[in-house]
């Protein structure tokens, strides 16, 4: 097990004013930091790769969809061919990073709704997109892992159980789920007990407290959540994603309205301490 942090609390896209922020989250005690590639060159992200060896973390990458023109369940097929290029270019970057893991909502833009559930139509269309980014992926031995978001953010998957039953229809060696805490506990009517019948394609966990504040102060069953990991075999990353109002294009989009904690250090530092405790009762 690892655990990381999304950088997603301090920026969309990282450049060198956020790089003091990997000596800290290292003496803090994390493994690895989540990067948001939502633009920039291939050059940039081996930059990043440099400082993040040089500081002793290990990248993971999230990503999602941009517009409608990259959307993998557009009606448009040109649409889901620049779904396909732009997969592709985020996996380029991922490789460049040295990350072996793309998680995210890769299949539908966030916020935008058809008015109805998800299609047969649009499930094919996205095993489409997603099997061709899969194909690349293995080629740079990355794996992709697919987030349900909660039916306020997305309609195509909101669920643990249709998440794992797209993957499982999609049915390739680098195409996964992740689960997030904060999703699970809006959408699942068992937020822990859906983790056991999926923990074989559940490959990434987003620690995200109910109220995207700090990990262990808010209802999250914790002790469930991570027992039925634990005891499922997992032994992937425990990444905390937690939003503030540092970004406010970015706190429009989450729907953050107010201080969800006193400070972004109470959330990193409280919160590696807290995962590592639970990692550990968890074993009993």
């Amino acid at each position: 097990m690892k655990v990381g942090f999304n950088l997603l609390l301090w920026a969309s896209y990282i450049t060198e004013k956020e790089y003091p922020l990997f000596e800290k989250l290292k003496r803090a005690g994390y493994d690895g930091v989540e990067i948001p590639v939502t633009r920039g060159e291939i050059g940039h992200y081996w930059r990043i790769a440099a400082v993040l060896k040089d500081s002793g973390l290990e990248p993971t990458v999230t990503i999602n969809i941009l517009d409608e023109e990259h959307n993998p369940i557009s009606m448009n097929p040109e649409f889901r061919k620049n779904a396909v290029e732009y997969l592709k270019w985020t996996i380029d970057c991922a490789n460049a990073l040295g990350a072996q893991v793309v998680c995210g909502p890769f299949y539908q833009p966030v916020g935008i709704f058809s008015g109805d559930s998800a299609t047969d139509k649009e499930r094919r269309y996205a095993a489409e997109v997603h099997t061709r980014a899969a194909d690349y992926a293995c080629s740079a031995d990355i794996f992709l892992a697919v987030e349900p978001l909660n039916r306020f953010e997305c309609y195509f998957l909101n669920t643990i159980d249709d998440t794992a039953a797209y993957v499982r229809m999609v049915n390739h060696p680098a195409l996964f789920m992740m689960y997030d805490a904060f999703h699970a506990n809006i959408e699942e009517k068992d937020p822990v007990g859906c983790i056991a019948r999926n923990i074989d394609v559940i490959r990434h966990v987003h620690v995200s407290e109910n109220d995207r504040g700090t990990p262990g102060r808010g209802h999250n069953d914790w002790p469930g959540i991570f027992s039925n990991l634990r005891k499922g075999g997992y032994d992937g990353w425990l990444t905390i994603e937690a939003f503030g109002r540092l970004l406010p294009d970015f706190a429009v989009a989450t729907r953050t309205w107010r201080d969800l904690f006193s400070s972004p250090e109470e959330v990193y530092t409280e919160g590696v301490r807290f995962i590592r405790k639970q990692w550990d009762a968890a074993a009993g």
